[in-house]
């Protein structure tokens, strides 16, 4: 058992594309007046990539359907979406 190595798998996360390959999701958008969803899905709506309220990003109850939050929910949707190789 000393000599066995273990190998290390490549993991992907997000749909297998090309080089330069355009891969499109839909963003959902949902604003009421107690909160603020995005949710990212892809074409088919079936398979959740992202999903952040602003109510995730701000401590205070009053702040989470604030224009701030859903700027902040926006950030981290985008950034999300960017590292599965959403373009």
């Amino acid at each position: 058992r000393k000599g066995k190595v273990q190998k290390e798998e490549q993991v992907s996360l997000g749909p297998q594309v090309l080089d330069g390959e355009n891969v499109f999701g839909v963003a959902h958008i949902f604003a009421s007046f107690n909160d603020t969803f995005l949710h990212v899905t892809d074409l088919s709506g079936k398979e959740t990539i992202a999903r952040v309220t602003g109510g995730m990003k701000v401590k205070a109850d009053r702040d989470e359907a604030s224009p701030y939050a859903a700027m902040l929910a926006a950030q981290d949707v985008a950034e999300k979406v960017k590292t599965l190789g959403i373009t």
